[in-house]
Order: structure tokens, then C-alpha cells, then sequence
């Protein structure tokens, strides 16, 4: 071998012993590719029984859930074509066989048209049967077959607990057939309706409810439905922990009569009355009467109106100030009164007129 090219050999020998005891003193070999292979799946033992519960459940009720798209029209720039826009949408369920869908008025107001996708994901055009603003209700009707249209099942909210299991399922943000859980977390809560009127009972839940989840049922452990998910507090817009549902025990009152008459027939006094601000400017706590209805129960039990004399002075009618020796001091207190009492009913009413304090009976009459 020549001179040269025994330096190099000795030169290359070198490296590699050099590479040698580097690896070695590392204390192991070259890295080895890794293995493509999947892990191994261990074993899953049986769902706990809150597990099976909740999803044997949810597969029965949700078939009963539906999704409500809300339908406005909108006249084109350019060509003055009537465009049909989706204007919002939430959850509903159904009510009966019949096609009578149950969800919340401010899902469905204001649109002029509706169409509702059932868990199998068919869509049908539906029609307004009637609402109940005060209560945040209203009811649809779609022509699908019984076959389609498994009913909920209701159940009842006078005993209700705090601390109970409920199942919310919904369509928040437009994603079908979601299933969130919670237990209620207060009962008797009190929530303005669209009207601005109060929804009394209200069932608070800590079950998540979101923007597509009103209208929905909310449930108890047996599956039953408790009530209609309406509304969440939410001082930041985003869910905060506590939402409302309209008690199952109001909604059963209030469908059967939309779907016989398309309205709820209410009770009421037979008057007009002032508006709040208006009694407190003139320093008075009640219900001032401003007219009474010709023939209505008021008029019968000789209530007076807001008047003026000849010179054109205001002489102030009656002043409802309880009702059964319920206190009113405006009118809310009016509508949580009347809203526990039928058509038909007769009531001790007290009225101030002159300074005097006096009662008279009223037999309640249907509004009109």
C-alpha cells in the first residue's frame, strides 16, 4: 500500500473506533425506525349504569326533538324578486301523532314562514296554529305521517325538587339532536316574557342552554318533559351557568287551548288600565282604572273610570290595590293575580275612590 493511502485507511479507521466509543459510552446502538403499528386497545368494561341510563334516554326522547328554521322575505335590489331568507331558528318538540309541534314564540315570531326538520332529517313546511306571547309559547303544525312523529312524554312541575337529574336537548347553534345535562338549580324564578309580562314558576337549571336550544324540552330523569327551554342570564352574552325553562304544568294549560282556539282564553277584569309610570308620577301604588269594558265584569260591579268633569278637569277612577287580599301595586301584580284564576271566577277586589278603600266582587270574564 502506498503512503498515501495508508494514511488514509489509518485515517478512516480512526473516525469509525472514535464513532465506536461515542455510541458506546452513550450506552447503546443507532436509533431504530419506529413501529408503524397501532397500540393495542385494552379492554372497556360495561357502562355504569348512570351511563346506560342517560343514553337509553336520550334514544327515546330524541326522536321527539325537532329543529325550526324561521323564514322572512326580503325583496331583491336588483331584479324586485321576493328572496326567502332564514331569519333565525331554535328547537321544538312534538306535542302529538297529529303533527303539533310545541316551541317558544320568540323563536317563531315575526317570520312568514317556518319549516321543520324532524330527527330523520326530512323537512316539512309548517303552518301557525297560535301563540301565547305571554308565556313564550306557540305552536306549529306540519302533515308528516303518525309514523314520524313520536310524542314526548309529560310529565308534571308543581313538585319538582332542586337538586333533581334534567336532560336538555336541543339545537344550540344549529348542531341537531345535542344532549347537555344538569340538575335544577331554583325553582319560582321569574322571567319577562316578549310581552313584558311575567312568567311565573320558572325552572332554573344549570343544564346548558344555548342559542338554538329555546324552544327545546327540558326533562327529568324518567324522560318526561318539565318544561320549555326560553332563556339563559347572561350578563356577558355567553353561557353563564343558569338558564329557564317555562314549567311543563303552565305549557299542558296553555297548548290544548292554541290548538283548539289558536289563542289562550285569559281572565280578565273588563278594564283599561294606566300605565305604570303614570300612577307613579301621581304618587299612587296600584292599577288605575282608565275605562271599563261595556257589559264586562268590572262595569257590573259598578267600578268608575278616568274621567273629565264640565270644566275638563281629570277625575281619577278607581284604584285596584289587592285582589283577595293579595296586594297590587301595579300592574304585574295584576297579571300574577289573574293569571292564577279561571274565566268564571269571582273575586274581592279593593279599590280606593275618593280616599276610601272599599271591596267589590267581580265575576271574571274571558278576554277578548
Amino acid at each position: 500500500m502506498s503512503a498515501p493511502f495508508h494514511h488514509l485507511y489509518q485515517a478512516t479507521a480512526a473516525v469509525l473506533l472514535c464513532a465506536g466509543l461515542f455510541l458506546s459510552f452513550r450506552g447503546g446502538s443507532p436509533a431504530r425506525q419506529p413501529d408503524a403499528a397501532p397500540r393495542a386497545v385494552a379492554p372497556r368494561p360495561p357502562l355504569l349504569p348512570r351511563e346506560e341510563n342517560m343514553i337509553s334516554l336520550f334514544q327515546g326522547v330524541s326522536p321527539s326533538v325537532v329543529y325550526i328554521t324561521s323564514i322572512t322575505e326580503m325583496r331583491d335590489f336588483f331584479t324586485l324578486n321576493l328572496l326567502k331568507i332564514p331569519r333565525g331558528s331554535g328547537s321544538g318538540f312534538v306535542w302529538n301523532e297529529d303533527g303539533y309541534i310545541v316551541t317558544n314564540y320568540h323563536v317563531v315570531a315575526d317570520a312568514r314562514s317556518w319549516e321543520v326538520t324532524l330527527s330523520d332529517q326530512s323537512t316539512w313546511k309548517a303552518e301557525f296554529v297560535g301563540a301565547e306571547p305571554d308565556k313564550d309559547i306557540a305552536v306549529l303544525k306540519i302533515n308528516a305521517s303518525n309514523d314520524r312523529l313520536p310524542a314526548i312524554s309529560v310529565g308534571n312541575s308543581h313538585d319538582l325538587k332542586v337538586g333533581q337529574s334534567v336532560l336538555a336537548i336541543g339545537n344550540p347553534f344549529g348542531l341537531d339532536q345535542t344532549l347537555t345535562t344538569g340538575v335544577i338549580s331554583g325553582l319560582g324564578r321569574e322571567i319577562e316574557s316578549v310581552s313584558r309580562r311575567p312568567i311565573r314558576g320558572v325552572i332554573q337549571t344549570d343544564a346548558a342552554i344555548n342559542p338554538g336550544n329555546s324552544g327545546g324540552p327540558l326533562l327529568d330523569s324518567a324522560g318526561r318533559l318539565i318544561g320549555v327551554n326560553t332563556a339563559i342570564y347572561s350578563p356577558s352574552g355567553a353561557y353563564a351557568g343558569v338558564g329557564f325553562a317555562v314549567p311543563v304544568d303552565v305549557v299542558n294549560r296553555v297548548v290544548p287551548q292554541l290548538i283548539a282556539y289558536g289563542r289562550v282564553i285569559k281572565p280578565g277584569l273588563g278594564i283599561t288600565m294606566a300605565e305604570d309610570y303614570v300612577v307613579q308620577r301621581l304618587g299612587l301604588k296600584g292599577v288605575l282604572v282608565v275605562n271599563v269594558v261595556p257589559g264586562g265584569g268590572a262595569e257590573k260591579a259598578g267600578f268608575n273610570p278616568t274621567r273629565r268633569d264640565r270644566r275638563g278637569r281629570i277625575l281619577l277612577g278607581d284604584l285596584i290595590i289587592a285582589i283577595d287580599d293579595q296586594a297590587i301595586v301595579d300592574s304585574k301584580g295584576l297579571f300574577r293575580a289573574l293569571d292564577e284564576r279561571e274565566v268564571g271566577d269571582s273575586v274581592q277586589v279593593t279599590v280606593i275612590r275618593d280616599g276610601e278603600a272599599f271591596k267589590k266582587a267581580v265575576i271574571l270574564e274571558a278576554i277578548k
